[in-house]
């Protein structure tokens, strides 16, 4: 059965669905994967590291006869990964995190559709004067990185909906099964962009105990912080917190961000430590609030989920 929408028409695919471009999680097989589904699959660029990108996108390109796309966070990136990106003639590049402009004017030269993910009214007036063609509403349910202080994704989505019309729109944060598909086109979008759920499949790069671990999770048990990103000397700015499973360092420093970020030095070497003695996974386990759902929770006395 196929849905038509402004999104589905755009791609000519069956199915209002994305692949949320996860950094170093979608990968050419996961992206390739949802695109022959009948969905978008978009690679997860991220930071735009090149040897990850020289080993991806031929197994996207040449694993799907179907449309397909590539993700950048707009802080980390720089124009040369983009045109190395665009060699591959992706059908789409989104771009998300910062100031897309930067990068807008290069995929907008090339044949790709541009979509630009926003957290608030201001990156969404942001993204269509930079000629956005699909524009990704997050809210703050979201796994992964996000607005510190943004809206849910059910007041969200609309508010892009009629403030970017007549730019179509994906609706974003806790969408994980058909019921949030449907919610996102009864708030007005065209469709919707999942990440957590894929995250927890045999295609996605995740570690095995991190699929597992998202699988018999509970939304209730993630929370947003950039504790984790201090901790791992990572350079996201910290507008942007990520959406994680609990972790002993959450509890440890649980708002006291700006604390760590003014001397960040004993708890980044007492994170590798502990990464050294096995107390803590290697990489925080990004999931979002839509995780273990009252409906998995029931299907569970009847069967185990399967990764």
């Amino acid at each position: 059965m196929t849905l038509s929408t402004a999104f589905t028409e755009m791609f000519g695919i069956a199915h209002p669905i994305a692949l949320a471009p996860m950094g170093g999680s979608a990968g050419g097989e996961l992206a390739a994967a949802v695109s022959n589904g009948g969905g978008l699959g978009l690679l997860g660029g991220g930071n735009g590291d090149l040897d990850w990108l020289e080993r991806e996108l031929p197994l996207v390109a040449e694993g799907t006869s179907k449309p397909w796309g590539v993700g950048f966070q707009s802080w980390a990136i720089d124009a040369r990964v983009v045109e190395y990106a665009l060699g591959y003639e992706p059908a789409a590049v989104m771009l998300s995190f910062g100031d897309p402009r930067l990068f807008a004017e290069l995929v907008r030269r090339s044949s790709a559709v541009l979509i630009i993910q926003v957290t608030d009214l201001a990156e969404a007036r942001q993204a269509v004067e930079a000629g956005a063609d699909l524009i990704v509403a997050q809210g703050t349910e979201a796994g992964g990185h996000g607005a510190r202080r943004g809206w849910s994704t059910l007041a969200f989505a609309p508010a892009v909906v009629d403030l970017v019309a007549p730019a179509p729109v994906l609706a974003a944060g806790g969408i994980a099964d058909g019921r949030g598909v449907a919610a996102a086109l009864a708030l007005g979008a065209a469709g919707a962009l999942i990440g957590t759920r894929f995250l927890a499949t045999a295609e996605a790069l995740a570690d095995p105990d991190a699929k597992k671990a998202i699988v018999d999770g509970d939304g209730e048990e993630t929370e947003r912080s950039s504790v984790l990103d201090i901790a791992r000397g990572s350079r996201w700015p910290l507008e942007y917190t990520g959406r994680t499973l609990g972790h002993p360092f959450l509890d440890r420093w649980r708002d006291a961000e700006a604390e760590l970020a003014a001397d960040p030095d004993d708890v980044r070497r007492a994170y590798r430590e502990a990464i050294a003695r096995d107390e803590i996974p290697a990489e925080p386990v990004w999931a979002s609030r839509s995780v273990c759902s009252p409906r998995r929770l029931r299907r569970r006395s009847v069967r185990r989920w399967r990764v």
